[in-house]
């Protein structure tokens, strides 16, 4: 079975500093095709920007290579405008792209910061994404 998620880039991150842990495991079924991202062009900049921040010890081909398998692997969609408040801005992106991805499928929104976005069923952490997975 495939899921569809947006991925937050907290879990990208996370992801990155350890793949043996919850968000490595959603990124390792980002590889095998299990989960299909949801993308779009300020997504990929966000972790673009992030990972590429100098506090982090990622290599430049690490983050190619994590760019690209968001590249390859995602489906580009474009926003779905909401009404909803966020505290923060540039997580407004994240949620109007899972309500596009919404529209045609099941589509999860996968973060590790699930108190900055509203309480729905389809915002989940990645150790809930993996329950649901695995209860599949």
């Amino acid at each position: 079975m495939k899921y569809y998620a947006v991925i937050d880039t907290n879990v990208v991150v996370s992801s990155l500093l350890s793949e043996t842990s919850n968000p490595g495991k959603i990124v390792s079924l980002v590889k095998n095709n299990t989960i299909i991202p949801l993308i779009n062009k300020e997504i990929l900049d966000e972790y673009q920007d992030v990972l590429t921040r100098n506090k982090f010890p990622f290599t430049e081909e690490k983050v190619n290579e994590t760019i690209k398998l968001f590249l390859s692997t995602g489906i580009q969609l474009d926003r779905t405008k909401t009404d909803e408040i966020f505290s923060d801005k540039g997580d407004i992106v994240f949620y109007e792209i899972v309500l596009t991805g919404n529209k045609e499928r099941d589509s999860y929104l996968i973060t590790g910061n699930i108190r900055h976005f509203p309480k729905k069923t389809f915002v989940v952490t990645p150790s809930k994404m993996l329950e649901i997975i695995e209860s599949n």
